[in-house]
């Protein structure tokens, strides 16, 4: 066969299969015959009625109309709308037409027109997002734990790219002898500068830095953490916390502080110090976080109430509010200045805890909860926003009835990550917010999954969401790699209730009561 016949064969093939595919899948087109219904249509996830990001991956969802077919045109302003067909009510979006609709319409309307087959085809009320013109930071990185009471299973801090469904390990247990990792922290969203905690009954407690690539492990143990924007040193807390249950109550686990102070670490000279500013033995300190010029630490505090500090519960520990206070320093002379209340338990009636500040500076998002330290355990816990420069605070429109916490911000203080456990009280999921120039909070909607469905089935929790602008680059391995077998940096303790760096006691923290 001559080779020009050859190609004439292939041609038809090819034509033939095309012909073939088109009529046994044929493009997805709106129903020729339809009814209006004046009625909105429920969806879930709940991707209604609110601002995503131009970069996000796509928010598919199952319609949940009773139907046997259903057809759904997703379009904006301009591009190519996405038509999309299904006989099971479950909308996979296209990820390449979803971006180029995405991409081509910043700051424009996006709509989603539904349509179900019950019997007839009927058309329902179009469901209307709105596109942001600013992008969400491309990755977050979060733990995931089982949301069990007094024992804990395998533990990781993973890392997802936003802009699609790739979801990869920072760090797990699973790398040595199964225990836990916890409290990871960044430098300004910068993936570059990390740190992680790690608690081994083989292999001791210790922090594990990444800078520039370098790893380093640190025998001391690092609580909540906050880089200085320089990444020369760390603000961390030593924390004596304990949990305890309640015999009724939504939540019946909770979590008190006995004893806490800040200390800082500097990655220079490896020397950890502390201030009287911020190791107050009649108080307890904690949640440290910088302001972004650095010339700022801002941290929680509450008085002891307590003489007993090995007593769980202590006396009045319902009691317990904390005040956000700051203390400047200058990291060139090492000088720290005297600390002042920011706003106080007095005024606002709420422990106030995790205080975040957005990188342009502009604003303090802070949770505020009953009592104590532990928002997580607290179903009380909202999120509230405090402008810096007029010094007014508010609780925010994006609370549910359910524990909101451990928030973060976007690179660009434009959106916000938190953890919820809307969706019922007992899982905590990962959600995003678009913060306006005023500091309003648009309609909350949690991290979209390839399958919509998945968090109907998925049983840990994801908490501590963090969000950066590029990957982790470290393998999973290695670090793992050098916390079995690396000698670290001894570090002194520079605080009276810190953990010698040999001390093996994984079980002093109110998530690792034992190990399955």
């Amino acid at each position: 066969m001559k080779k020009r016949e050859i190609y004439l064969l292939v041609f038809c093939l090819v034509g033939l299969a095309g012909a073939i595919l088109g009529f046994i899948w044929p493009k997805a087109r709106p129903p020729g015959e339809f009814v209006t219904v004046d009625k909105d249509i429920a969806i879930k996830p709940d991707y209604s009625g609110i601002i995503i990001p131009p970069n996000i991956a796509p928010l598919n969802f199952v319609v949940l109309e009773p139907g046997q077919d259903y057809f759904v045109k997703i379009y904006s302003a301009g591009g190519k709308p996405i038509n999309i067909s299904s006989n099971s009510g479950k909308i996979t979006i296209p990820l390449r037409e979803w971006k180029a609709l995405l991409q081509a319409n910043r700051g424009e309307k996006l709509f989603f027109e539904l349509y179900v087959n019950n019997g007839q085809w009927k058309k329902y009320s179009s469901i209307e997002n709105y596109i942001a013109k600013e992008n969400i930071d491309s990755f977050i990185a979060y733990r995931r734990i089982e949301p069990v009471c007094t024992y804990w299973g395998p533990i990781g801090i993973y890392q997802r790219n936003l802009e699609n469904y790739d979801q990869s390990l920072i760090i797990h247990g699973k790398t040595f002898d199964g225990d836990c990792v916890n409290c990871h922290s960044f430098t300004a969203n910068n993936p570059e500068n990390m740190s992680v905690g790690v608690r081994s009954k083989k292999y001791g407690s210790s922090a594990i830095c990444i800078r520039g690539g370098t790893i380093e492990k640190i025998n001391a143990i690092f609580g909540y953490t906050a880089w200085h924007p320089s990444g020369r040193l760390a603000a961390y807390s030593f924390n004596k916390v304990r949990q305890f249950f309640h015999t009724a109550g939504m939540e019946i686990r909770d979590v008190v502080d006995l004893d806490s102070e800040i200390a800082y670490y500097n990655s220079d000279t490896k020397i950890a110090k502390t201030n009287a500013g911020i190791c107050d033995s009649n108080r307890l300190e904690t949640y440290p976080s910088w302001t972004p010029d650095g010339k700022y630490l801002y941290f929680s505090s509450a008085p002891i109430l307590w003489k007993n500090r090995d007593k769980v519960p202590p006396e009045n520990y319902e009691k317990v509010k904390y005040d956000i206070r700051r203390i400047s320093y200058d990291i060139e002379t090492d000088m720290w200045g005297q600390p002042e209340t920011v706003l106080s338990a007095d005024t606002t009636g709420l422990s106030i805890l995790q205080p975040r500040i957005s990188p342009d500076g502009r604003f303090l998002l802070l949770c505020m909860c009953q009592y104590g330290c532990f928002p997580i355990y607290q179903p009380s816990s909202d999120l509230y926003m405090m402008n810096l420069e007029t010094g007014v605070y508010k609780k925010l429109d994006i609370n549910s009835q359910y524990s909101e916490s451990w928030h973060s911000w976007s690179s660009n203080s434009r959106w916000i990550a938190f953890s919820s456990k809307r969706a019922g009280g007992l899982f905590t999921r990962t959600y995003f917010s678009y913060v306006d120039e005023k500091g309003n909070a648009s309609k909350p909607f949690i991290m979209p999954q390839k399958d919509p469905e998945f968090y109907d089935s998925c049983v840990e929790t994801f908490s501590l969401p963090e969000l950066i602008k590029s990957p982790v680059k470290v393998d999973y391995k290695e670090l793992g790699r050098v916390v079995r077998f690396d000698k670290g940096i001894n570090v002194d303790a520079p605080v009276k209730l810190a953990a010698p760096a040999t001390d093996t006691n994984a079980s002093s923290s109110p998530w690792q009561q034992g190990h399955e």
